[in-house]
């Protein structure tokens, strides 16, 4: 995998500039606020830049479940990749700060337009999926795995 921090740094300078004028603007995170819900339309995404935003699942009757804490440079949102660009789970944020807002459908074009645009994002993005993953079925390993005991047979 890609050892890039963020976004911004995986997209080659050229077409970062393009990027940054044409889809992007700060926004400031603001404490408390839910950014987005479960099986609502992705039409944006965030790079964090300072500030804590907690990503949850939404589980009927109980309190949703926290499955990662987003900070610094951590790019926030994928479902907007991917049809039908709904979201696959929640986020609200836990510590205000900053981030870079993306039109999801801005960058969508811009992707399609600019081949070497469109494989950086891509990239950077099915990284990111797939390094959640991963972190994700260590913390549910972590909670329902075999605690120690031998295996079953």
């Amino acid at each position: 995998m890609s050892t890039t921090r963020s976004l911004l740094d995986a997209v080659p300078p050229e077409s970062r500039a393009r990027l940054l004028g044409k889809a992007a603007h700060e926004v400031p995170l603001v404490l408390g606020a839910r950014l987005f819900e479960e099986g609502r339309r992705a039409d944006r995404f965030w790079v964090i830049r300072s500030g804590q935003v907690e990503v949850d699942l939404h589980v009927p009757g109980r309190r949703a479940a926290v499955v990662e804490t987003l900070g610094r440079d951590d790019l926030l949102g994928w479902s907007w990749l991917f049809p039908p660009h709904v979201w696959h789970l929640g986020a609200h944020v836990i510590r205000a700060g900053q981030a870079v807002e993306f039109d999801a459908a801005a960058v969508r074009s811009l992707c399609e337009a600019d081949a070497v645009l469109g494989r950086a994002v891509y990239r950077f993005v099915a990284e990111t999926v797939a390094k959640r993953l991963y972190g994700t079925r260590e913390r549910l390993l972590q909670l329902y795995g075999p605690q120690g005991g031998t295996p079953d047979a």
